[in-house]
């Protein structure tokens, strides 16, 4: 990230791919109500679609709030947190930890990155951390989605229940449901969110807007978040979708875009477009906030152990 004086000492690898990690976790305990109503919105229309006008039963993101914790209890807000949390220890510690190390990969070592550097950069440590953390990506939704019955039955008991049902009945693979659409989405929010970041920093810095304190990364998160939204929205219904999907549902994430295409209209993309922005704003406001701070306090740490006296 941009905004380190050259006399400053710049963070390691180690200790951005620990801070983006935890600030990321810290970031999803505040908005994970949010990233809830969002799934919850975006698999409406599939109800719709087989049972009817009756199934429409959330109305906006703080009305699908209220009807969650009226019909379920406040507890279901939270439904997937600790696969959400594992999730962020090892997919925001790829994508954001390691997008400067990659940057510098691109450029060769120099500290000069134009765009399509910096996009590139994003692409891949976007790509990366599917690859590695889908698994609990698929989890997360699947709890996010999941209804409490009348009976009180559910989908899955726990985190390492949903691991292993979902091995079982969908073998291996189903783990890594819907990695292709969501590699396309994570390199689109990746590009969209670091990137417009790196930038709105960058020119807040150097216009003298700002210093590089709280005002000016609350700033650049927020006009990330924004940006994010508006280009990842579409991607991400898609995503949420057929992540969710039972066996046979879709043939493949381009089946499950051209479904929603036929049967809901193009406005099925923004489904739960409020609560997306509110999430993801709110979430990048929280976690760019933690990580330029944890990043600080782990050098003043570092520096203090290795200069005592």
């Amino acid at each position: 990230m941009v905004g380190i004086k050259p006399t400053d000492l710049a963070p390691t690898t180690a200790v951005k791919f620990v801070g983006a990690g935890t600030a990321a976790c810290i970031a999803d305990l505040v908005t994970f109500p949010l990233d809830t109503a969002k799934v919850r919105l975006q698999i409406q229309g599939e109800a719709q679609l087989g049972h009817g006008a009756q199934a429409v039963r959330y109305r906006g993101v703080f009305g699908t709030i209220t009807t969650m914790v009226r019909t379920e209890g406040a507890r279901s807000l939270y439904s997937g947190l600790v696969a959400g949390l594992q999730r962020q220890m090892s997919f925001a510690s790829v994508r954001i930890g390691l997008y400067d190390s990659m940057k510098q990969f691109y450029t060769h070592g120099s500290d000069s990155a134009s765009i399509v550097t910096r996009l590139m950069a994003g692409c891949t440590t976007g790509a990366m951390a599917v690859m590695f953390a889908q698994p609990t990506d698929v989890v997360k939704v699947r709890f996010q989605a999941q209804v409490r019955l009348a009976d009180g039955v559910k989908r899955y008991n726990g985190t390492m229940d949903a691991y292993r049902t979902i091995a079982r009945d969908e073998g291996v693979r189903g783990l890594w449901k819907g990695c292709m659409p969501n590699i396309t989405r994570n390199a689109i929010v990746n590009c969209c969110e670091l990137v417009t970041y790196d930038i709105i920093k960058e020119l807040i810095l150097k216009y003298d807007l700002m210093t590089d304190n709280l005002p000016c990364h609350f700033t650049a998160a927020l006009g990330a978040g924004f940006c994010t939204t508006i280009v990842a929205s579409p991607v991400d219904v898609v995503k949420t979708r057929f992540m969710n999907s039972t066996s046979g549902q879709y043939s493949s994430a381009m089946n499950c875009a051209y479904t929603m295409l036929t049967k809901e209209g193009p406005t099925a993309f923004y489904k739960g477009f409020v609560p997306s922005f509110l999430r993801l704003a709110s979430w990048n406001i929280v976690m760019f906030v933690s990580y330029e701070q944890i990043k600080r306090a782990m050098m003043r740490t570092k520096t203090s152990w290795e200069s005592p006296f």
